[in-house]
């Protein structure tokens, strides 16, 4: 009997998967203008964005936390590891520095890179 794949698999030691879906899209992974051809998606999202373009964004939108100096500087602390498949952007950074982006995904307050919504951390 073989055995089930296990929940969780560290790709890399102190990483972080985010995992992303364009702004427009749904649970289901249809867009929801339902025309399926992007025509509104404007020229940000009509062109393909390469992995670290997208991590600098999400840089951007989150070091904007002059309330909370603590995700200020995890968010500083994090480094690009890849883009895989086009909607899961790999972060590496120190264990507490992970915590914290953890833990304001939590809140609500990790905000994700234009274009996209956040669907779940890894």
């Amino acid at each position: 009997m073989p055995r089930r794949a296990e929940r969780c698999l560290q790709i890399a030691p102190h990483s972080l998967a985010i995992v992303l879906a364009a702004a427009g899209e749904r649970a289901g992974g249809r867009a929801a203008g339902g025309g399926g051809g992007g025509g509104g998606a404007g020229p940000e999202l009509g062109r393909h964005r390469i992995g670290y373009e997208i991590f600098a964004d999400f840089k951007r939108e989150n070091m904007q936390h002059f309330w909370d100096r603590r995700a200020t500087a995890a968010v500083a602390e994090t480094f690009f590891l890849g883009w895989i498949d086009e909607q899961v952007l790999l972060v590496q950074g120190k264990e507490e520095h992970l915590e914290v982006l953890r833990q304001g995904w939590a809140r609500r307050s990790l905000r994700p890179p234009a274009g996209f919504h956040i669907k779940c951390l890894a």
